[in-house]
Formats: C-alpha cells, sequence, structure tokens
C-alpha cells in the first residue's frame, strides 16, 4: 500500500490559486495548458477513486479541455483529491483488478500506483506553469519513482509520457523522476 494523501494535499496546494487568467498558460505536459490539465485531474480523479472503492469507473472523456471546467472547480476538486487519497487507505483497494474507464485490465494495485503518478508529475506541471512551490516527501517520491522505473521499458498505455530526458544520476529524485516522464526538470 501507498499512502496518495500526501500526493493529493501538494496537488490541492497547488492548484489554490490557480486565477482564471493563468488557465490558458502552457505546461510542461506539451499536450495540455493549465486548464486542460486541471479537467484531466478532475477525470482521473473520479476515476481512481472509483477503481479504489471498487466501483463502476466513469465513462471516459473526450480529450481535456478547460472549456469542460465546472464554474466551482476550486472548491470540488480538493474534496475530490481528498476522497481519492482516503479511498487508497483501504486495503482492500489495492486488492485484484480493475478497468479504470481506458480498456484496459490492470492489477488494482498498479492502478494504485498510476494514480500517485498522474498527482505527482501533472501536480510539478502545474507547479511549473504556474510558479508555485512543490514539495512532497521522499517516501512519496521513492514510491513515484519505482512505479515509473518498473514502466520505463514497456509502459501499459502508449505514450503515457514523452520521451525519457537525460538527468545527473545525483540529481535529486523529483528531478530524475521527471526526466523519466519527459520532462526537464
Amino acid at each position: 500500500m501507498i499512502d496518495l494523501k500526501p500526493a493529493c494535499r501538494t496537488m490541492s496546494a497547488v492548484l489554490a490559486d490557480i486565477s482564471d487568467a493563468q488557465l490558458g498558460l502552457p505546461t510542461p505536459c506539451a499536450e495540455y495548458g493549465v486548464g486542460d490539465l486541471v479537467d484531466h485531474v478532475v477525470g482521473f480523479t473520479g476515476a481512481f477513486t472509483a477503481v479504489a472503492r471498487k466501483e463502476d469507473s466513469p465513462a471516459p472523456v473526450d480529450a481535456p479541455t478547460a472549456a469542460r471546467l465546472a464554474a466551482d472547480w476550486r472548491t470540488t476538486l480538493p474534496l475530490r483529491l481528498r476522497e481519492l487519497g482516503e479511498a487508497w487507505d483501504d486495503p482492500a483497494a489495492w486488492e485484484g483488478t480493475a478497468d479504470a474507464g481506458v480498456g484496459l485490465e490492470l492489477p488494482r494495485a498498479v492502478w494504485g500506483r498510476i494514480a500517485l503518478t498522474e498527482l505527482v508529475v501533472h501536480g510539478w506541471d502545474l507547479a511549473q506553469a504556474t510558479g508555485r512551490p512543490f514539495d512532497l516527501p521522499e517516501d512519496t517520491l521513492h514510491a513515484c519513482f519505482d512505479h515509473v522505473s518498473t514502466f520505463m521499458d514497456g509502459a501499459p498505455v502508449e505514450g503515457l509520457w514523452g520521451p525519457p530526458v537525460e538527468v545527473a544520476q545525483d540529481a535529486p529524485l523529483l528531478h530524475r523522476l521527471l526526466g523519466a516522464t519527459g520532462r526537464k526538470p
């Protein structure tokens, strides 16, 4: 089991002060601007919470877009993030297999690690784009790095990350993790 709550809290802190003017800014995740990435977070919190609770995952939606953000996302998304972290506190959440609404049956433990990676990597993307601090406990970073390392050659979803960026072996763990996912820390 991995505690997703620190990554959920950090993501909430990053999201807290994003202004409407910042929703159009680019992010290190080349496919998405800030608002698009916030919409992606809305989508994956629902899917990964459903996986943890052994509920049906929400139907997949089209590509993330800032245009789909509800007016109250600043109040509802932190609640969804808290629910996500709490749902994965249940040991049963890590047992069995599931499809998170993408047509791919994987062990729930893998989905939990993917949720962690989404929180960490996209949390950093949003922090970079909006000039916010981004700090996580070492054990959270280690759990995420371990997961990313197992997917380096053969992620179950094609194009999951960009091509790896070379980062010094003695660089901080967060930088090595980001480099592995195609980001330039």
